[in-house]
Parts: structure tokens; sequence; C-alpha cells
């Protein structure tokens, strides 16, 4: 009932330039200025055209009426008073006349939501089945995504000097992740993609990472005041997993149903695998400072998993290594621990 109202309420208002004696002149865009669809507009300009005949008719044979009344120089109240009924009687003339015309709202309204989904005028059913069948097919997209997370590095093992003075460290990650719905309605999907992670580890206390002359990388005292200290390691990362979307089932229409697959409540875990790109070691404090991109012996490869809870765009993520941050001896059993936000996962 409201959308004949408002349809109405439309040809209405091309239907007002009538009682000011103006031919009626729809200036509506064309297709690629508007959202209106082509056959409603040519429908609703046809329509408000024969209501303009319409009322142009009545308007004239009303004239001629009051014309003759005019002439009969009754008082100017019992004058009024059949002039109110010659207006009425025209008037209801004029609504039998325009609902006899016999204008399809339902269609019409169902034509422009057609092509308010699909942008295109559709004449058959099959038609429509087929674009709809398009439009809201599986996802199967590459989408940016941006993720900042705390990290820490657990150790089973007693305390080693990294463990002891360990400051706060986070890992930043950009890519394009890999959505793949296996179909239209399923609340499953796989996972991939490929990213840039920098992982960087500070120290506090007055520490900084510190390699001889051997390559024997250690934890050493800086020996006054450090302003700036981070180890950061840049890696090449593939995740691959399975999601699962909690939204329900939607309806395209024509018993087309599909599941919006990256929006809602979604659950995803994976696993990941990464290879180091490279290292930089950035020192700057009350005496020397440095930048070394030399080998600190951080691991060049690493694994592990991460689960995330996803609300539409927005991502809460845990991922933990597998593998150790540095490799052989060097603080062994250290393993990297990320807790964070992201956006577009």
């Amino acid at each position: 009932m409201i959308k004949k109202i408002i349809m109405m309420g439309l040809v209405c208002f091309y239907a007002s330039f009538i009682t000011a004696q103006v031919t009626i002149k729809l200036n509506i865009p064309s297709k690629q200025d508007t959202d209106v669809s082509p056959i409603v507009k040519e429908k609703v300009e046809e329509y408000a055209t024969k209501i303009n005949s319409i009322i142009q008719e009545e308007k004239k044979l009303m004239e001629l009426e009051l014309e003759f009344l005019a002439k009969e120089n009754l008082p100017q109240a019992e004058f009024d008073k059949k002039k109110a009924e010659i207006a009425d009687r025209y008037s209801t003339k004029i609504d039998e006349r325009i609902e006899g015309l016999g204008f399809d709202f339902d269609e019409v309204i169902q034509k422009q939501v057609r092509y308010s989904l699909l942008n295109s005028d559709i004449t058959s059913d099959e038609e429509l089945r087929a674009k709809l069948t398009k439009k809201f097919r599986a996802a199967r997209n590459l989408s940016p995504y941006f993720s900042y997370g705390i990290m820490t590095l657990t150790n089973n093992q007693p305390d080693n000097e990294l463990d002891k003075n360990i400051a706060y460290s986070n890992n930043l990650e950009v890519g394009l992740k890999l959505n793949y719905q296996f179909d239209r309605t399923s609340p499953w999907g796989l996972i991939s993609g490929l990213g840039l992670s920098w992982r960087t580890v500070r120290l506090d206390n007055n520490k900084f990472f510190s390699k001889d002359t051997n390559g024997v990388v250690s934890v050493a005292d800086y020996g006054g005041n450090v302003d700036k200290n981070k180890m950061r390691t840049g890696y090449l990362m593939v995740p691959l997993g399975l999601q699962y979307n909690f939204s329900k089932l939607k309806n395209a229409g024509m018993d087309i149903q599909y599941r919006p697959y990256g929006s809602g409540f979604r659950i995803a875990a994976n696993a990941y695998g990464g290879v180091k790109m490279s290292t930089n070691n950035i020192v700057r404090g009350e005496f020397e400072d440095f930048r070394d991109r030399s080998n600190y012996q951080v691991n060049p490869f690493v694994y592990g998993g991460q689960v995330t809870f996803s609300y539409n765009s927005l991502s809460l993520f845990v991922k933990k290594d597998f593998s150790n941050y540095f490799k052989g001896s060097y603080f062994p059993d250290d393993k990297a621990l990320v807790i964070g936000l992201a956006l577009g996962l």
C-alpha cells in the first residue's frame, strides 16, 4: 500500500502542472544519468499524458457549463452553491476516468525494483533468473586488509636475557585476502592471500641487540640511556584456511537464495607460513647510534596458526608461531604470540 501511495504521489506531482494549463513534459534524465528504469519512465510519462488529456477535456466542458450558469443571473449564494456542485461532479468524473485507465502500479513498481537491483529492464523470468544468478553468485575475490597487533615471545624454558628485557613489541601487516566461498549459499569458504608482515622487537632496561665479529647475537648493555631500540624483520606471508559465516540466507527473488559471505559475524582458522625479506636493527641513545641490516640470526622461515573473529570489516585475531623467533640455539623456544585488530580480514 505504501508503495502505491508513493507512486501515486509521483504521478500527481507530474500532473500538478496541468491545473496551471501547462503541457506536461517530463525532463527525466537519460538512463546513463538516472536510477529510474527507462520502461518505468515511459509508462509514467504515458500515464501522466493521459491524465492531462482527461483533465483538459473535462475542464473545457465544465467551463462551458459555468458560462451558461453565469447567464442565469442567479443570486450570489445560489450561484456559488451550483458552481460548487458542478465542480464536485466534474471532479468525480475525472477520478472515474483516471481510474478507468487501469494503470498497474504493482507492475510498474516491480519493474523499478528489478531495475534498481540489476540496472537492467528484464522482459522475461528466464532473463531475470540469469541476472540474479550472476549478481548473487558465490563470493570469489581478493580484498585488501590491514592488521596491527601486540606481540610477545612465549617461552616454556626458564627466562633468558631476551625474555627478561623485552619491551613493547608489535606486528604490522598489510596484504590481499583471497575469499573463495564454496557456493552461493554455503557458510564455508577457503581463505588465502599474500601479505607483508613487519615484526618489531624492542628491549627495555637500556639493552640492545648486539653482534660480535663471529656473528654471535646477544642482548647487551648499552652503557647509557637508550632513546630508541628496535629490531624489525619483514616477512612475506601466505595464509591458508577456512572461514565460517553465521549470516542467514537471503532471498534474491525467483527462489534464488544467497549468503552474504563478506559481512556479518564470521570465524576463520588458518595456518600461515612466511619467508624473511630483511632485518633492520636500529639503536639510538646517549652514545653511539647505528642501523644494521646484517644477519641477526632471526629465523628465515616462520609458520604458525591463526584464529580470527570478524564482524563486517572489523576483526579480532590471535596468531601463534610454531617456529622459533630466532634460529638455532639463539634464545631457544621463544615463539611469537600476536593479538590484534584488523580491517578487511
